[in-house]
Order: C-alpha cells, then structure tokens, then sequence
C-alpha cells in the first residue's frame, strides 16, 4: 500500500485523530515574522485544520494535499478550494509570505527532499519564512502502510545549507500533541534572503 492510499482510506479516521490538536504554540512562532495579511502556502494541508486557523486569523490562504479525499474534506472545512496536488509538482516563484509544511515533509523520499525544498525556496517571496517538521530520527521506515523520513537537528542544517540565501531561525523538538502519542518530532523555521 503507498502512503496516499493510506490517506484515502482512512481519511474519516486521520480527520477526528488531528483536527482537535492544539497547534498554537506551533503557529505563533511561524506567525510572528509574516506581515499582516501575509500569504501562506499550507502544504500537504491534510484535513485542513491549519489552513482554516491561518484563514480565521485573516491571512491569504492556499493549500495542497495529495490525497483526494483529504482534498474534498479540507475544502468543505475550510471554504477555500484545496487543490490536489503534490509537494514534488510545486512550481510557485516569489508568490508567498510563508510556507508552512507541518507534518508534511516527513513523506517526502529522502533523495528528493532537497528538490522540494529548492521548490520551497522559489515560491517563497524574499525574507519569506517556511516553517517544516518531520518526526525526530535519522531513519527512512515505513509504519501502517505509510513512509516517513525522519529527520534530527543535523540532518536539517545539511539539507538547507544546501539552499542558497536561507537562515536556520529557530529549530526545536516537541512531543506529540494527541493523546495517545509519544513520538518526539523536529520542527524546522527558516528564512530565505537574497
């Protein structure tokens, strides 16, 4: 089973495991280097959550996913049309204030990441802030039917410092919000400059 199809099939299941999850601890430290009515890219927005707490704050809001029943779930939550689309097919430039991947990354395949990452970066404006996580590792592995990159502290400054005009802002480990986890995670905000 490919990771997406895990999405499809348990769309219904993914929705009521992370729409509740309080992220504005998250938020915040992304938010606060954006200008008012900054626009945001949610990439590989899932249910929706994020794009619809970014919206309800007043900013531009758009957002992708692969999977088309997350797709049709987030644009019915959300109000704004979601597109189906992939994090490997970005093809943006100097269109966005920010770029938030939360827990999106994580299924990119390693020996592409730093070609969604060059993505990241053309679609950002200038001073453009991207905020990223993956769950804390070292390892590729598959869990449940889906593929995760894990990634730590060293692993993330290798992959940006191979990005020209970036700036590592913050980097910090958090553990799982939802109550039946545990799972460490690394979260990434950067900065492109010229």
């Amino acid at each position: 089973m490919k990771t997406i199809d895990y999405y499809n099939k348990h769309a219904e299941e993914f929705t009521a495991s992370t729409f509740e999850v309080d992220m504005e601890g998250l938020y915040q430290p992304f938010l606060v280097f954006l200008p008012e009515s900054a626009k945001i890219l949610d990439i590989g927005c899932g249910t929706g959550r994020d794009t619809l707490a970014f919206k309800n704050k007043g900013y531009h809001v758009d957002a992708i996913d692969y999977s088309e029943e997350l797709v049709k779930k987030a644009t019915e939550l959300t109000g704004i049309q979601v597109h189906h689309a992939s994090f490997y097919d970005l093809a943006d430039s100097d269109k966005y204030d920010g770029v938030w991947a939360c827990a999106s990354l994580l299924h990119c395949e390693r020996d592409k990441l730093l070609d969604v990452l060059h993505r990241i970066h053309r679609a950002l404006r200038c001073t453009g802030i991207c905020y990223m996580s993956f769950k804390y590792g070292t390892t590729d592995r598959v869990k449940d039917g889906r593929a995760f990159t894990d990634l730590d502290e060293e692993q993330a400054q290798v992959l940006l410092d191979q990005l020209d005009g970036v700036a590592v802002i913050k980097q910090w480990i958090t553990v799982d919000k939802r109550p039946d986890r545990d799972e460490q995670w690394l979260n990434v905000l950067w900065k492109k400059h010229v």
